[in-house]
């Protein structure tokens, strides 16, 4: 089974929230685009990554 991640609704969910969060980011004012909207961006990517690197880190009967 390759990437079963994608599969996961939580996993399709949080790309979601990331691409959400960059484009509303983009909108924010120059002086926040290297504060707060990177913060942000950081924290939303954060989700499916750590979903993904669980995914293949536990064996299978924790996975499901």
């Amino acid at each position: 089974m390759k990437r079963p991640y994608k599969n996961l609704d939580a996993w399709n969910l949080a790309m979601e929230l990331v691409f959400d969060i960059y484009r509303l980011t983009r909108k924010f004012p120059i002086h926040e685009r290297h504060g707060l909207s990177d913060q942000l961006r950081r924290a939303a990517v954060s989700v499916p990554s750590n979903i993904a690197e669980g995914s293949h880190k536990r064996p299978i009967l924790d996975y499901r």
